[in-house]
């Protein structure tokens, strides 16, 4: 939740739907659960939602491969902003706003930073096909070669 010390970090407009924000899941979404099983089917074992320490950065990917360091994202249409899909809420666009943009210059530097430290991003849309998206996971894991030393782990 926003602490309203943090000026980056607007506070929802009524306690409501902060409880509603509080409530949404980070992790475990129908389109992720879709995709690893999809990939543990695949024969792929990967590691779940860990916090890597990256120079400047830390993100989370979704789903990892940590000998063939590639990240996986499953992104929200809504709460990333999808070119196809996503939408400005038009109430509350004060809050919405900055909040919408944050994600998305998150997803960008986590991107980079990622992309900085040898790792393989792929970004996969909610509204996208599961398989399709597999394949190109797939295709990634299958031609990484394996990291040398290992993944940094966080």
């Amino acid at each position: 939740m926003a602490s309203n010390s943090d000026p980056a970090s607007p506070t929802p407009p009524t306690p409501g739907r902060s409880r509603n924000m509080a409530a949404i899941k980070r992790r475990d979404t129908k389109p992720e659960r879709t995709i690893r099983s999809l990939l543990h089917a695949a024969g792929k074992r990967y590691r779940v939602d860990v916090r890597l320490q990256l120079e400047g950065a830390r993100p989370r990917p979704d789903i990892i491969f940590t000998r063939v360091l590639v990240a996986v994202f499953v992104d929200g249409c809504f709460w990333h902003c999808c070119p196809e899909h996503g939408r400005q809420p038009g109430v509350n666009g004060g809050y919405w706003g900055p909040k919408l943009e944050r994600n998305v210059a998150r997803d960008r530097a986590a991107d980079q930073a990622l992309a900085a430290a040898g790792w393989t991003v792929i970004r996969v849309w909610e509204h996208e096909a599961p398989e399709k998206a597999v394949e190109r996971i797939l295709a990634a894991v299958d031609g990484a070669a394996p990291a040398s030393g290992g993944a940094p782990e966080g």
